[in-house]
């Protein structure tokens, strides 16, 4: 793993987990807007950190992102803020009370499946194929997220997506991506959430709903205070990955919201 840090002079903490099969620059920006109000802790798991690790399961991520954050003398978050997988990270550590967090966004988070492990294993071998696919080419790559759609802005197209092609086949493993989906999907939570008081926020892009159906559900039966927003025209990630400034604007009017 591997974590950097924006906005070191600044008091509020915030913790960002990251989404699987990406790099750490395309969160650069928005980590970067954030840190004209936050510290922020950028964290790139095992498996996306340039190291020669492995990704290994959703609770070392966390038991890694706690360990380095109390090795730096925090042991308080003012937010934490998760996309997809990293979503996961933040649901499996709120749920487990690793640490105190005042508020939390939890984009677009994976929860666990309810079906037989049998069948949880078909559907990670079946995510696997469709992500080693998708770095089979950049020609997929491209049919599966439209560049006119997924380049930043001020940046070239082809030199985005050979960057992220060219990361992707360097650095995912084989165990890596496997381990992501079966984790991501099958982590464990306690059947019933002990009660917290950290206010959170789940997202997700109106392009995405029907895919975060039991998501939803999940998450608001594991935590009851929850309040759902939905970002009109996004997709999966986009908001953090496209946005940044309006990235920015919407985790702070969340933390400004009393």
């Amino acid at each position: 793993m591997k974590v950097y840090v924006f906005g070191e002079e600044s008091e509020k903490t915030l913790l960002m987990f990251q989404c699987t099969a990406e790099p750490w620059w395309v969160f650069k920006n928005s980590a970067e807007a954030l840190s004209k109000d936050f510290r922020v802790f950028l964290f790139i798991s095992d498996g996306h950190d340039e190291l020669g690790t492995d990704f290994v399961s959703i609770e070392k991520n966390v038991e890694q992102a706690v360990s380095y954050l109390h090795g730096n003398g925090i042991r308080y978050l003012d937010m934490v803020y998760g996309i997809s997988m990293g979503g996961a990270s933040v649901m499996y550590m709120l749920a487990h009370h690793l640490m105190p967090v005042k508020k939390a966004v939890i984009d677009a988070g994976i929860t666990p499946y309810p079906y037989p492990k049998w069948l949880c294993r078909i559907i990670a071998l079946k995510d696997f194929l469709m992500l080693k696919t998708a770095f089979r080419s950049l020609k997929i790559m491209k049919l599966a997220m439209p560049p006119e759609r997924w380049t930043p802005k001020g940046e070239d197209p082809e030199e985005h997506y050979r960057k992220i092609f060219d990361f992707g086949k360097n650095h995912y493993s084989d165990k890596t991506i496997y381990n992501v989906f079966w984790s991501a999907n099958n982590y464990p939570m306690p059947e019933t959430v002990p009660a917290s008081d950290t206010e959170m926020e789940y997202w997700y892009g109106q392009e995405e709903k029907a895919a975060r159906k039991s998501d939803l559900a999940y998450a608001k039966k594991a935590f009851p205070q929850i309040i759902i927003k939905e970002f009109k025209g996004l997709e999966h990630a986009e908001l953090v990955m496209m946005f940044p400034e309006r990235f920015h604007q919407e985790i702070m009017r969340f933390w400004n919201e009393r």
